[in-house]
């Protein structure tokens, strides 16, 4: 036999008295036992996938950016696993990426290349996360980290995907990128010769020359490397230099520069054919060819 309180059967009278007057008494309840948890049931209504579809993409048209990744984030949600969650969180990346959410954009592209690696659009995937760094290159003058996830980004586009519409683009933001990247190490590599830091800035107009030989910046580090070898007293590294920039790009600026600076001292350009810079402009020809 279960023991109860004396007043215990009293108490349930008056609640059930209560209650059956109607909402007063239910109020009246509530003055009684005020710690009672008050509960009020949501109904949250069963929305059709393609209607929470059809809303995100409204909300695109009308350039609600922010509302649209809301919704499209709805649909995933409600829909997970499913052939409609798939389309939102390509959707989501999207959407952050035109409204320069850039981070948001990122981070929606690698979910969806991580859930959906084989699917039809990894592409475009992967080519929205790239262009979400690339749109947040900064300029030389500051760290170039974006710079070189974009690059990144870009270049597995281009491996893993070589056939699709945005190899043809990725391949120029390469170019771009690597660009970029080339220009901050002159800027470096001039601080340190401008203060003539001679090995510092050979060290970055060496990486120019090594990493970055099809930039627009190749002649000047050629010329600044003949500038610093000249410099050392290492004669024969600036004669390479210079007959390398001459052999190259024999109409450039840079290289008269580079040949008035030996003929100064008393020298010509003239190649020395076992030279880390010989070896790496045999190999140029082929590389471009290759990324073309």
């Amino acid at each position: 036999m279960r023991l109860t309180h004396p007043r215990s059967g009293a108490m349930a009278a008056v609640l059930v008295t209560l209650c059956g007057l109607g909402l007063g008494g239910c109020d009246a309840l509530d003055s009684i036992n005020p710690f009672a948890e008050k509960y009020k049931p949501e109904v949250i209504p069963d929305v059709p996938a393609d209607k929470l579809y059809s809303e995100g993409l409204a909300r695109m048209e009308d350039k609600d950016y922010e509302g649209a990744s809301k919704k499209f984030g709805e649909l995933d949600k409600a829909y997970s696993y499913s052939d409609w969650s798939r389309k939102a969180l390509l959707m989501t990346a999207y959407s952050n990426y035109e409204g320069a959410k850039y981070d948001d954009a990122i981070n929606a592209s690698k979910r969806y290349l991580q859930r959906h690696p084989a699917s039809k659009d990894a592409a475009y995937a992967q080519y929205l996360m790239a262009m979400s760094h690339y749109k947040q290159i900064p300029d030389v003058t500051r760290d170039q980290d974006r710079s070189e996830k974009a690059l990144a980004g870009l270049q597995e586009l281009v491996q893993k995907y070589p056939t699709s519409e945005y190899a043809v683009d990725a391949k120029a933001k390469i170019q771009i990128t690597r660009d970029q990247l080339a220009g901050k190490e002159m800027e470096v590599g001039r601080f340190y010769l401008e203060r003539r830091n001679f090995p510092a800035a050979i060290n970055r107009f060496r990486d120019v020359v090594s990493k970055y030989q099809t930039t627009r910046h190749a002649e000047e580090a050629l010329e600044r490397l003949t500038e610093a070898y000249m410099a050392l007293g290492l004669t024969q590294e600036a004669q390479t230099a210079a007959a390398v920039l001459g052999h190259n790009f024999p109409d450039s600026p840079w290289y008269k520069d580079a040949h008035a600076l030996l003929q100064n001292g008393g020298l010509e350009p003239r190649e020395e054919k076992t030279s880390w810079l010989s070896k790496v402009y045999r190999g140029v020809i082929g590389r471009t060819a290759e990324a073309q």
